[in-house]
């Protein structure tokens, strides 16, 4: 017997996932006012990389991206964050959710949102987005500082709060 996508299994594990995402979302916009603040040239959100860490490890990469996209949309809309919030936020929601995938350790998916985040988004954001999109020249090496704290704060409470929420019975994966 094969399961197609119209299957009540695959309808209640989208409802699931996309309970799990707005619940996230929710978060990442109600907390972003109260945990961001600046490091050096850039605003920082910590929590935005806590829910790249929970959603990539819940949902898997394509949803956590997704939710770091409308939280990004929300939060600039709201004058919260820049355009650069979204390389940070979905190339780490993707890498995590990509190493989590390979690896099933939450572990990994803070690593995929330290090096998407960390990493590989100050070079997007310098290179592409602050020129072109801000018309900004923003040093690369002025950005990295900036991002790799904020995602190696947030990654690692990502981790925390789901190990918490694991232990409470709250939710498994």
């Amino acid at each position: 017997m094969t399961t197609n996508s119209l299957s009540p299994v695959n309808a209640s594990q989208r409802s699931r996932k996309t309970a799990y995402a707005v619940v996230l979302v929710a978060i990442g916009v109600a907390l972003a006012p109260y945990t961001a603040f600046p490091i050096g040239i850039a605003k920082v959100n910590p929590t935005q990389h806590l829910i790249n860490v929970m959603a990539a490890v819940l949902l898997g990469p394509w949803w956590a991206v997704l939710t770091a996209m409308v939280i990004g949309i929300l939060r600039n809309a709201m004058g919260l964050g820049t355009l650069l919030a979204f390389p940070g936020g979905m190339i780490g929601a993707c890498l995590a959710g990509i190493a989590y995938r390979l690896m099933r350790r939450t572990w990994a998916a803070a690593a995929g949102e330290v090096i998407g985040t960390g990493l590989i988004a100050p070079v997007v954001s310098a290179l592409f987005v602050a020129p072109v999109l801000m018309g900004k020249a923003i040093p690369l090496l002025a950005l990295v500082p900036s991002f790799v704290c904020s995602t190696v704060i947030g990654a690692l409470l990502g981790v925390l709060a789901l190990r918490l929420l694991k232990r409470t019975g709250s939710i498994d994966f």
